[in-house]
């Protein structure tokens, strides 16, 4: 398989500036997700890695060759598109032989990679059918399976999950797991899905307005978001933040208030802080503790609840926004209770407030 690279590419619709200057060294056999909001340029960065867009300035390489100048049938990829861009004529077979029928391959070895690759997604029983006939999830795979045959350097899915159910999309998930480790290939990924991304990459890169704001692993971007935007869109439910501002500061600790009713020393992560500065502390819903006397800062009134099952989610009355705080599922606190929050310093995050 082959690695990835992009270096300081620029992409203008117009006077839109729609990728400003982003690098990337996207690993051979990597899991990469390009995650964002609707808008941020993740899908315009795969139609320019597979060629379906032209870039104005920068250079793409795949495998150690610059394919800029190159149409998509050279740059020897597959992608897998959110429609499922199946031919409603043929039969899941000849669907999946199309692109060796195009490459002139012989009868044996079409036939061969065809269901070498059904027997992989389990859809065997299907290769007759035509693609009205088949589910949301079995096209899909249909769809995977025609860019699987054809032994692409390169996997691109562009949302390839957003038009199945909720059901359907982690059963998929799976699957495209599986199949990534089976296949040791590499794989660019687009989602606007933060869950997709968390569950599926070895490795995150964070777009917002066409930058890359972080890119790491799942884990390091949770655990050390580097900016209020990426803190706000990693994670489920998303982090709370609070608007604050630094009692004191040193190279180690910050010490900040917590809406009037408390204080907590917060280490140092990066930044450099002094007293009065204003700033955001963020801190996950899962993170904070309930009724615990020893880091209880705050309390406040519940005014709505969310019983999952397996846990709980409680909506506290805050500014502008509530507070929400993870717990228990079988927890015995009700709307209009009072409850002690405690903030752990060492879960918590500063941020310069913009």
């Amino acid at each position: 398989m082959a690695d990835i690279k992009i270096d300081k590419v620029n992409k203008f619709f117009g006077e839109n500036h729609v990728i400003n200057d982003v690098s990337l060294d996207i690993k051979s056999q990597s899991f990469t997700v390009l995650v964002g909001p609707s808008g941020c340029g993740k899908s315009t960065m795969l139609r320019m890695i597979a060629g379906l867009e032209n870039i104005n300035s920068g250079t793409i390489s795949i495998d150690g060759k610059v394919v800029n100048d190159l149409p998509p049938k050279e740059r020897n990829i597959a992608m897998v598109f959110q429609s499922y861009a199946l031919y409603p004529h043929m039969t899941v077979f000849d669907n999946m032989a199309f692109g060796l029928k195009l490459e002139k391959r012989p009868k044996d070895e079409i036939s061969e990679r065809v269901q070498e690759v059904a027997k992989i997604l389990q859809i065997e029983d299907y290769l007759k059918r035509k693609p009205k006939q088949l589910s949301g999830g079995q096209r899909q795979r249909v769809a995977i399976g025609r860019a699987i045959t054809r032994k692409p350097k390169v996997f691109l899915f562009d949302e390839p999950l957003s038009n199945l159910d909720a059901a359907l999309r982690v059963q998929m998930r799976v699957e495209l797991a599986r199949l990534h480790d089976e296949l040791n290939a590499t794989m660019v990924y687009v989602t606007h899905d933060q869950i997709e991304a968390m569950t599926l990459a070895d490795n995150i890169v964070v777009l917002n307005e066409g930058q890359v704001s972080q890119e790491g692993s799942p884990l390091d971007l949770y655990n050390t978001p580097r900016n209020l935007f990426v803190a706000g869109f990693i994670g489920s439910p998303k982090m709370n933040f609070i608007k604050t501002s630094v009692l004191s500061a040193n190279s180690n600790n910050i010490e900040v208030e917590i809406m009037g009713s408390g204080r907590i020393v917060v280490q140092n992560e990066s930044e450099s802080f002094q007293s009065g500065d204003k700033v955001t502390l963020g801190v996950r819903p899962e993170h904070l503790t309930i009724n615990q006397n020893n880091d209880a800062v705050w309390e406040g009134k519940v005014f709505v609840i969310e019983k999952l099952g397996s846990g709980t989610y409680l909506y506290f009355e805050k500014d502008n926004e509530p507070l929400v705080v993870a717990t228990e599922g079988d927890t015995d606190i009700k709307v209009g209770d009072i409850v002690k929050i405690g903030f752990p310093s060492n879960l918590c995050h500063l941020f310069k407030s913009g």
